[in-house]
């Protein structure tokens, strides 16, 4: 079903995190979750999902 994206949420939004998460798309998790935290009005819960899904590129350690 397509979805005007004005109509998604922040669960929706959250909601498609996970799922990329779940599926190793970790910069994808990222970039939803950070639309998630936009569209919250509480301060301290879009922290906590920006806490939750932190960008990949400054996470990312390189191995040998």
């Amino acid at each position: 079903m397509t979805r005007d994206p004005a109509d998604l949420t922040a669960a929706d939004y959250l909601d498609g995190a996970r799922e990329m998460a779940a599926a190793h798309r970790p910069y994808l998790a990222h970039l939803l979750a950070e639309e998630a935290a936009r569209r919250t009005s509480d301060a301290a819960t879009a922290a906590a999902i920006r806490a939750r899904f932190p960008d990949p590129a400054t996470t990312r350690q390189e191995t040998d």
